[in-house]
């Protein structure tokens, strides 16, 4: 089992930024972030992998969202810059010893932090 520990959610104004941080009880390959808005589908936003270190994003998320790890690699970072009021949801860390499949179904989801961005 692994355990993930969601922060840094809050409410903003359009164009600002915000970074969310996820921290894990132990370190695990793949590592990433997805978001739901209230009556909305799921959306990828983007994983890392612990080694060799790369992160993967979803075309609709390129550009203005910036994952990372720390040196550790139990803490996962998403930058979010020029956020959009569309931006606001319930932001969700998700987690996979193996990576297979899509994120938003990784076996270890966190409890989610919501951003809001108002205009």
């Amino acid at each position: 089992q692994v355990q993930l520990v969601e922060s840094g959610g809050g409410s903003v104004q359009t164009g600002g930024s915000l970074r969310l941080s996820c921290t894990a009880s132990r370190v695990t390959y793949a590592m990433g972030w997805f978001r739901q808005a209230p009556g909305k589908e799921r959306e990828d936003i983007g994983t890392t992998y612990s080694s060799p270190r790369r992160a993967d994003y979803a075309d609709s998320m390129k550009g203005r969202f910036t994952l990372s790890r720390d040196k550790t690699k139990k803490t996962v970072y998403l930058q979010m810059d020029s956020l959009k009021p569309e931006d606001s949801a319930m932001y969700y860390c998700a987690a996979s010893a193996d990576g297979t499949g899509k994120l938003q179904n990784f076996p270890y989801r966190g409890q989610g932090t919501e951003v809001t961005v108002s205009s």
